[in-house]
């Protein structure tokens, strides 16, 4: 299956931290990722894993239940992709610091997205956290810690007070809790290899990074979701974490969900390219330097933004983009065989508003989408503010306390149902989260 891929591991992202989809939509989607030539999956679960005790607090309300996860691991196995499970545990961390419970853990007072790496509450905190999840994740080769973006790091008051002593540093404080928390790792589940997003050590000199544990703890997975990718730096980058005593390193793509936080359709160019410029990055770098990839597919930009693309709308685009990293390219065969996988006669945006839009899980979805999008979207934009009688009668103030003057209605109506009539052919659409299978948003 590996054909000429420089990546052994190609996993999946499953982003759960917005219309996580059902286990039945799941084990449908499955077999399609092994077909496309996906090996592995990245949960990150977020809010929809089953929390217990102390920490159920953090559960969502539809968070998925112990058995659940059994079950998606079952359909994992059954399909031959391995699970690395997420646990974020620095930055991103708005799903457990919004609780007022948990608020004085936060590095700055006002804002939940980053813990306090100084208090040993933090760290008892993410351990608990780390050991649920690997109780329902028995033999996970790794376990993936997050780590990324930890904005506003080393601006909380225990954080100033650290770094006027000589000689901490911003970089210093980062080193030492990811090692502290990889420690945990490596103590409670000795066989298991912690993996960390890459940002928060870009900057940091080699000579530091050598000298601290945590190149002996974590492998760094370096991420850049750009189509104009700089292929030379990552590959000196690459280097530099090698000589700094990195044993393996990851690479991390995007099929969807990186190029706006409201995306409603996925840009396939957009990551057809960045693939192709990864491929370049792995063929210019030792053959024995990268471990694998991470196909990521964002729900949200972080816990209180919007949704953008919906997991079925990227489904063509991961196509795509798993059978290029497949086949090192997207000839015309490659292209045949993606249409192929999706049943569907073109890749092309604009035919998605159609039957054509496929016949792989959730190709209904894609297509309400892009009716939506395409359509529907610009028509109502036209009716709400440029018709005389709905912004005169029917404007936002008129909508928010529900009142409007019975005459005008004659007027709008005709209007609306004209305008709406192309989207489901005048019959009532099905309700998107139902016929994709998908729970209510978590958060």
């Amino acid at each position: 299956m590996s054909g000429c891929s420089p990546f052994k591991m190609r996993l999946v992202h499953l982003d759960l931290k917005g219309a996580p989809p059902r286990v039945c939509y799941l084990s449908e989607i499955f077999p399609l990722f092994r077909a496309l030539g996906a090996n592995g999956l990245l949960i990150e679960y977020e809010d929809m894993f089953p929390y217990e005790g102390h920490l159920r607090l953090l559960r969502a309300k539809h968070a998925y239940s112990p058995s659940e996860i059994k079950e998606i691991l079952h359909q994992a196995t059954l399909n031959e992709l391995e699970v690395i499970p997420l646990v974020q545990t620095f930055g991103h961390m708005e799903f457990v610091l919004k609780h007022e419970a948990l608020a004085h853990l936060r590095e700055v007072a006002l804002f939940p997205n980053t813990l306090n790496p100084h208090k040993a509450e933090s760290l008892a905190l993410v351990g608990a956290m780390i050991d649920q999840v690997m109780a329902l994740h028995p033999g996970a080769r790794w376990l993936h810690i997050g780590c990324d973006e930890v904005y506003y790091l080393g601006e909380g008051e225990d954080s100033r007070q650290w770094l006027q002593q000589e000689p901490n540093t911003r970089a210093e404080l980062c080193l030492s809790y990811m090692e502290a928390v990889a420690s945990h790792v490596q103590a409670q589940h000795p066989t298991t290899t912690p993996l960390v997003w890459d940002d928060m050590l870009r900057d940091i000199p080699e000579d530091q990074l050598s000298a601290s544990r945590v190149p002996q703890l974590v492998e760094p997975v370096l991420w850049d979701y750009g189509a104009d990718l700089d292929v030379h730096s990552k590959a000196l980058l690459m280097e530099k974490y090698r000589k700094s005593g990195f044993s393996w390193l990851w690479a991390a793509s995007a099929f969807k969900g990186a190029t706006g936080a409201s995306q409603a359709l996925t840009p396939i160019e957009h990551h057809l390219r960045n693939h192709m410029q990864w491929l370049q990055v792995a063929g210019s770098v030792p053959a024995d330097t990268l471990q694998g990839i991470v196909l990521t597919g964002w729900q949200r930009y972080d816990h209180f933004s919007v949704l953008c693309e919906l997991l079925p709308v990227g489904i063509p685009s991961l196509a795509v983009c798993l059978q290029v990293l497949l086949h090192g390219g997207f000839a015309e065969n490659v292209k045949a065989r993606v249409e192929n996988f999706l049943g569907t006669s073109s890749l092309e945006a604009t035919d998605f508003r159609s039957e054509r839009a496929g016949s792989f899980p959730g190709s209904d979805i894609l297509n309400l989408v892009t009716q939506v999008s395409l359509h529907l979207c610009s028509s109502v934009d036209a009716l709400l503010e440029r018709d005389r009688y709905v912004t005169g009668w029917f404007s936002p103030y008129h909508r928010r306390r529900k009142f409007i003057h019975p005459v005008m209605i004659q007027h709008i109506q005709p209007q609306a149902h004209r305008r709406s009539g192309g989207v489901a052919g005048g019959e009532r659409a099905p309700q998107p989260a139902a016929a994709a299978g998908f729970a209510a948003g978590s958060g």
